[in-house]
């Protein structure tokens, strides 16, 4: 039979069912390595089953997040690094749980391209069942989509979707945040996985290859230092939860950095300030913010500066807080207070300067 006597099949359309197959055999067993209590981990059915009975829960609120990791995908898909990106997925969502008081349960991951490479798909699950072991929740299950005409060859997106849950009367923030009250600021990994398209232009205008040395950390590429992944907070914040009894709430600190995040968990007629020579900048944010002609206000709305967490407590117990997280390899700094403030007045306030040079 002559080719243009075949039929079409959809591979002919750009869509290879033999490739799918193929990345699921690879990641299974990176899958069964995140089983806990309430999941068996799984894979290849039609839905993922958690049982919370099985995970010790008594009376629980189940608390969802999704997010994905923006245009710091780029830099992978541009670098070839693929190992890493996965961690940043579990992290930007089980963090935004761990605030809550939620402990995550499982997680589900959408992987979407022009065109499958099962090896690259394979890598980047790894990076995401990584990120599931981390920070104790279970990948149960996910999608992969073959878009062509979507997407660009050798292009492809992520999106997450995590499940916590937290017994009915330990939500955070609490009610009983109150002026005088502490703020403990626990230090980043990196960018982690906000203000990327900033990031990816003053590259661009600073003309440094991605396997060119990072100019602000020599022992590594600019790629691996730009895809150090997210910091996991979830192991660490919920043992200070669970040990002390004294956190009153928790801020993840992504896009909006500062300004935008730490008002979530305050109620009217309170604000913070912020001690900004005690955030420990990392050389990252140096550079950026010299090569980009980044000002200061800029900074402290798009990137984290070296904080990728904030916990408020108070301030009798900072000390017993502190231990907690230290212990469970938090490097932490007194951040600031919470204050009253005036109506109409920005919530948060900041002293003296962030140390950029």
């Amino acid at each position: 039979m002559h080719d243009k006597d075949r039929g079409l099949t959809y591979a002919d359309s750009g869509v290879d069912i033999d490739a799918g197959n193929r990345m699921v055999d690879l990641i299974k067993p990176l899958v069964r390595a995140t089983r806990r209590p309430g999941a068996d981990a799984e894979i290849g059915g039609f839905g993922g089953l958690f049982d919370l009975k099985a995970a010790g829960f008594t009376d629980p609120v189940l608390v969802a997040a999704t997010d994905g990791v923006g245009t710091k995908v780029k830099v992978a898909i541009d670098s070839g690094r693929h190992d890493t990106i996965g961690i940043d997925l579990v992290a930007m969502s089980v963090n935004d749980l761990v605030v809550q008081g939620a402990e995550p349960l499982f997680f589900l991951d959408y992987f979407a391209c022009s065109r499958l490479d099962p090896e690259a798909g394979a890598a980047v699950v790894a990076g995401i069942a990584q990120g599931c072991r981390e920070s104790g929740c279970a990948l149960i299950g996910g999608e992969t989509a073959e878009m062509p005409g979507i997407y660009r060859d050798g292009d492809y997106d992520l999106a997450g979707f995590a499940v916590g849950a937290v017994e009915r009367g330990k939500i955070l923030p609490r009610s009983d945040i109150a002026p005088g009250d502490a703020l403990l600021g626990l230090a980043s990994s990196g960018v982690h996985s906000n203000g990327y398209s900033l990031v990816r232009r003053i590259v661009e205008h600073a003309g440094v290859p991605w396997h060119a040395p990072a100019p602000f950390d020599p022992a590594r590429t600019l790629a691996e230092a730009l895809l150090a992944p997210t910091r996991l907070y979830v192991k660490s914040c919920l043992a200070a939860i669970r040990e002390t009894d004294a956190v009153k709430a928790l801020v993840h600190i992504t896009g909006g950095g500062f300004p935008d995040n730490i008002p979530r968990v305050l109620r009217k007629g309170l604000g913070v300030r912020l001690d900004l020579p005690s955030i420990p900048v990392l050389p990252v944010f140096r550079w950026l913010a010299a090569s980009g002609k980044v000002a200061m206000p800029e900074m402290l709305r798009t990137f984290n500066c070296g904080i990728g967490m904030v916990a408020v407590v108070a301030r009798e117990n900072a000390d017993a807080v502190t231990a907690v997280l230290v212990r469970e390899g938090e490097t932490v700094v007194a951040l600031g207070e919470v204050t009253a403030t005036e109506p109409g007045a920005e919530p948060v306030q900041y002293s003296g300067m962030l140390r950029l040079t």
